[in-house]
């Protein structure tokens, strides 16, 4: 079984890659392989509404100038997606959004080909604006047909300087808890 985590935040090994990494390793420890993706860096753009992924039923966008086809790629070979970003005026980073539009396109086009895995939200936030975040996130899960598991509490911690969020203790656990119970659903499907 695999896990892989995309971090959507413009800023590598941040705030939302503690989180990942801490939702990653509680999963690591009861053996399922993971991996982490950090869209830091990386250019990217969002859906052209091109419809060819429609056509052509690839698994594959049509805008190919870029790495999401190979992230794409990821995300069809892993059991459990966790997508992670930081909030950015009340919502996910463009680097984010532009990921989930387009994959989310392409599996669409391609009878719902995320359908059943398991998939998370995690979010990092200065102060306010996590819970729409945290929704957009889930809502890419929840149209493509795929289980979401619960946590101790939502799954967003706090912080604004990076390392920060390891100072919220609830958050911390609340990540704990959802990557212990990830390990547990994916088992339980593999059944």
């Amino acid at each position: 079984m695999k896990a892989l985590a995309i971090n959507g935040s413009a800023r590598k090994e941040g705030n939302t890659t503690m989180l990942l990494k801490t939702v990653l390793n509680e999963m690591e420890q009861e053996g399922i392989e993971t991996e982490l993706v950090e869209l830091a860096g990386k250019k990217l753009r969002g859906c052209i509404a091109c419809y060819k992924c429609m056509e052509k039923k690839n698994r594959q966008c049509a805008v190919d100038t870029d790495f999401v086809n190979e992230i794409i790629g990821k995300m069809l070979e892993a059991d459990a997606i966790v997508l992670g970003s930081p909030t950015y005026f009340t919502d996910v980073t463009a680097e984010m959004k532009a990921l989930i539009d387009r994959a989310g396109m392409v599996s669409r086009a391609n009878d719902s080909m995320l359908r059943l895995k398991v998939g998370a939200a995690v979010v990092a936030a200065r102060r306010a604006g996590a819970i729409h975040t945290f929704d957009t996130l889930n809502h890419f899960f929840m149209i493509n047909e795929m289980i979401i598991p619960g946590a101790s509490y939502w799954n967003v911690a706090f912080g604004r300087n990076k390392g920060e969020v390891e100072k919220d203790e609830e958050g911390i656990a609340t990540m704990k808890n959802l990557g212990k119970n990830m390990a547990w659903l994916l088992k339980k499907i593999a059944c």
